[in-house]
């Protein structure tokens, strides 16, 4: 193998453009051409790409997004897009793709190598929801950017003495939900993965103000609905002042933390490596800090599962 390419496709996390130098290097050291896909699977039909060097990866490693730029395509996922992208690969004697991004992003590699191209998957997602893996690059530089945002309207809330609703990222996972929860000390966590008590919640809430609690921080994963609508339920049970902060997409920015730059450098050079033993159709994970490969259709088959003692554990010092 002497030419591959990688992309970033889907919603971007922090330390994608630590992967993609990762890529580019170990490639590099192998002595094995590089070219960047701009603008995820749309790019690549439309072959915008070029190739990358040692020093065009230089000082990337601490910028959040993806140099690369992501987007995502309707018309990729038609059998025309994907022959279309396979097309363009082989025009550019492209011999292998590594793609950065999420499920949907997978799925398409999927696609591409059941049509005779080898392909690899790095795990980029904030939302953690990629199962085999332990974590998925981002999860943790958006898990420090909740934890600070919590412990800043902690400040507020204990100063006004209210109830603030904070609705976190996640899509269909709990993963950035709970944990933050955990870490930043939120009275009650409220994800996709365990049954939503609104009457439990308003207790937990009258047993705090009993013992002297006068603020109180609730987090809200987006798959269980609207921060707003928890908020509304809780004033009208408790009549108490609540304020709701929807921390949006400043959760997907930022500088990467040290462990995001580490994963993405090892599941970058991982890819590369399992490129040039002739393996397709794999996915690069982390399993108990070992780098691990998994066939991507095993992956895709099977359900993300949320560590329900870690919600356990946010209840029981919550009281």
């Amino acid at each position: 193998m002497r030419k591959i390419a990688v992309l970033t496709s889907g919603g971007d996390a922090p330390g994608m453009n630590a992967a993609i130098r990762a890529a580019v290097r170990r490639a590099a050291f192998h002595e094995i051409q590089v070219y960047g896909v701009y603008h995820g699977y749309t790019g690549l039909m439309q072959g915008d790409m070029q190739e990358l060097s040692i020093g065009s990866v230089g000082d990337i490693i601490h910028r959040g997004g993806t140099m690369l730029y992501s987007a995502r395509s309707e018309e990729f996922k038609s059998e025309a897009g994907q022959l279309k992208a396979v097309e363009q690969l082989r025009k550019h004697g492209i011999e292998g793709l590594i793609v950065i991004g999420g499920d949907g992003s997978f799925r398409g590699a999927q696609q591409l190598t059941k049509k005779g191209f080898p392909t690899i998957g790095i795990p980029g997602t904030i939302d953690n929801d990629i199962p085999c893996t332990d974590f998925t690059i981002g999860f943790d530089t958006a898990l420090n950017t909740i934890v600070d945002a919590i412990d800043k309207i902690r400040d507020t809330a204990t100063s006004h003495e209210r109830t603030y609703i904070i609705e976190v990222m996640g899509r269909d996972a709990g993963d950035l939900a709970l944990w933050a929860g955990l870490a930043a000390g939120a009275e009650s966590i409220m994800i996709p993965e365990a049954d939503q008590d609104m009457d439990d919640i308003v207790e937990r809430l009258y047993s705090g103000y009993r013992r002297g609690k006068k603020h109180s921080i609730i987090i809200v994963a987006e798959g269980v609905g609207s921060a707003a609508h928890y908020a509304d339920e809780i004033k009208k049970r408790t009549g108490w002042e609540t304020r709701v902060t929807v921390l949006g997409h400043i959760q997907r920015g930022g500088s990467p933390t040290a462990f995001d730059r580490m994963l993405a450098s090892r599941m970058g050079a991982a890819a590369v490596d399992l490129l040039i033993e002739g393996k397709a159709d794999r996915m690069v994970g982390i399993q108990n800090n070992e780098i691990v490969d998994i066939d991507i259709d095993e992956a895709l088959a099977q359900k993300h599962q949320l560590n329900l003692s870690v919600y356990q554990l946010a209840r029981t010092l919550s009281i």
